[in-house]
This record gives structure tokens, sequence and C-alpha cells, in this order.
């Protein structure tokens, strides 16, 4: 589990335009659909083509915990492609994205200021070029730690230094113990 790419993720999923499949039946039904057989449904859920068919001909019901949230998770990341791919190119060009987080946030600055590390709960809308930059880390499969940095970057020169009035001399931004963070189209 990837805080910051679970809650980009979480960002796109507003903006569905319709429920995904609830139901253990329509879940199977959509993925079989999505990969052209269930053979590939199976291997991806790791479980056997059998169960897959008894799932799509609602044989089968209730999946175990582990299964239902694979399955569920697989559904959201194929659900409504075009939307996904629309919110976040608005949010790259014209939107930014709203990013909420309650963190330790420290920065390196010079000698002689109070640089020290403290918790700090902040909610600060970042420009598109911050928001295209993390859709584009993440589709490039980043990892946590570097799309942490890119709102570190994001929340350096937005908050602290509010686009270059103020904190010039500031040279870094950390995010550390992160207790929350939550974004927003």
């Amino acid at each position: 589990m990837t805080l910051f790419g679970d809650g980009l993720d979480a960002a796109v999923q507003k903006t569905f335009t319709r429920p995904a499949p609830k139901s253990a039946g329509a879940q199977m039904r959509y993925l079989v659909k999505q990969l052209k057989g269930t053979r590939p449904v199976a291997q991806l859920l790791r479980i056997s083509q059998r169960t897959v068919e008894r799932y799509v001909k609602d044989q089968i019901k209730k999946p175990r915990p582990d299964l239902a949230a694979r399955m569920e998770r697989e559904v959201k990341k194929r659900w409504q492609p075009q939307i996904r791919a629309r919110a976040r190119a608005q949010a790259a060009t014209t939107g930014g994205i709203v990013i909420d987080t309650r963190a330790r946030i420290g920065y390196t600055a010079p000698v002689g200021t109070t640089d020290d590390a403290r918790l700090r709960h902040l909610t600060v809308a970042l420009p598109p070029r911050y928001a295209a930059r993390l859709f584009d880390a993440q589709q490039a499969g980043a990892g946590d730690q570097q799309l942490r940095q890119i709102a570190a970057e994001g929340l350096k020169e937005i908050y602290f230094q509010d686009n270059g009035r103020r904190a010039g001399s500031l040279e870094e931004v950390r995010l550390t113990d992160i207790e929350h963070v939550e974004f927003d189209l």
C-alpha cells in the first residue's frame, strides 16, 4: 500500500460518473469482459478458472475477504479509463490539485532560523504543473518516496515561499511521520 499513490487514485475515482460494480458476480463479469476471458482473470486474481466461471454464473456470491479486496481493486483500476484520463488531464493543465496532509514538516534553511520539523496540518492548492508531475510520476511507476518528494517541492514553493515572495533562502522541505494525506482535484 502506498499512501501517496492510493491518495491520487482516490482523488481520480471521485470524478467517476457511474459507480463501479459492487456484487462479486458483476465485478467478475466486468473483469472477464475487460481481460477477454476467464483464464487471464484467474491468473490475475490467483484463483482457479473454474472459480471465475462460478462467480460469472452467480453460483458463488460471497468471496473471501482477501479475494473481495483484490477484485474491487482490479475493477476500480480499470473502471472508466476515459473519465480517469480526462480528470488527470484537466488537473495537469488547468485545475491543479489540492493536498490535505497532517505530517511532520521540516525544512533546510540558513543558520539562525527555526527549521525544526513540527507537526502541521496543511491544505494547499498546488498549481497544475505539480499535478502533472505527480500523475506522470505515478504513471511511470514511481514509488511513494518520489511522490512524497514532488508534493514536498510543491508545498515548499506554494506554502513556504508563497510563489517566491518570501523565504527565498529555503533549500529543502521534508515530509515525515505522515498521519494523513488526501488529494482532491
